[in-house]
């Protein structure tokens, strides 16, 4: 009903409503274009964000590759110029704004392919970008974080770096750096509202289209902030819960075969649940 009355009675109309029938007629009218600018919103955010993790992932590995005296000369120059150029990359793109790089990397790959980018590609290209810089500094310290004792025990039994990287920090580095992964992921659902500025039509973009065209810039912009709300707050109580699950258990007992682990105490002795004792040196028993 308000949609054709709207139609009939055109602007004077929609000045005669109050906030809230203001609110349904562009909720009934233009819910479409928002839930679309949404969905933009959040595919450029989830894989930005993973672009970005792996981005991170493969440059703060590469800042914690160890040299010494004994290295290798020509390893230790490459590093040494790779490093040079990671480092001016986290500095650039953290240290300028996203929507200052959203425009010098449009219009310049605009003017060195002598056309634009289609609107997508070029979103994630600039938010892909951004992400990996922030990722670089996290995962470097979250490696740093690491008990070097461990990768000394790795090197130790022959294993590579890399493979010391896969299967020993890397999994470790993950659940440390898996608050500030969720904080980058929820920061670009927020950040992507930079891109209409190239013309990208996510979320913010589509109510600033609204609003320009209807003059109900407090209600449309209400409608678009509680569509970001939905969206941080789903997607931070997710991550909570992955956070959770790669946690594990609260209490758990360390069941195993080896006959060292037995003698060392690393294993609950079944007189712990009969007598409430957890000394497990058994000499003390007796």
């Amino acid at each position: 009903m308000l949609s054709l009355l709207f139609l009939k009675g055109g602007t004077i109309l929609i000045s005669q409503m109050n906030f809230w029938q203001r609110l349904g007629y562009l909720l009934e009218k233009y819910w479409p274009s928002f839930l679309e600018g949404a969905g933009y919103t959040l595919i450029i955010a989830i894989v930005c964000t993973a672009i970005g993790c792996i981005i991170g992932f493969a440059l703060g590995i590469i800042q914690t590759i160890p040299i010494n005296k004994r290295s290798n000369p020509v390893k230790r120059v490459l590093l040494k110029i790779v490093r040079i150029i990671i480092t001016a990359y986290v500095e650039v793109f953290r240290g300028t704004p996203m929507i200052v790089q959203a425009m010098f990397i449009y219009y310049g790959t605009a003017m060195l392919m002598d056309k634009p980018m289609a609107m997508l590609p070029a979103a994630i290209l600039i938010v892909s970008i951004n992400t990996g810089a922030y990722m670089t500094e996290t995962v470097r310290g979250g490696i740093l974080s690491i008990d070097p004792g461990q990768t000394e025990g790795a090197k130790a039994i022959g294993m590579t770096h890399f493979q010391t990287m896969l299967y020993i920090v890397f999994p470790q580095t993950l659940r440390n750096i898996l608050p500030q992964i969720g904080n980058n992921l929820i920061i670009n659902i927020k950040d992507t509202s930079v891109l209409f500025v190239i013309g990208v039509r996510e979320l913010f973009s589509r109510g600033k289209s609204v609003a320009g065209a209807l003059y109900t810039y407090f209600e449309t912009f209400t409608l678009v902030m509680i569509f970001y709300f939905i969206m941080t707050f789903v997607c931070s109580r997710l991550l909570r819960l992955w956070e959770k699950k790669m946690d594990g258990a609260d209490s758990y007992d360390l069941a195993t075969t080896d006959t060292l682990a037995h003698t060392s105490g690393m294993i609950t002795h079944p007189d712990v649940y009969r007598t409430g004792n957890s000394n497990l040196d058994q000499r003390d028993s007796k």
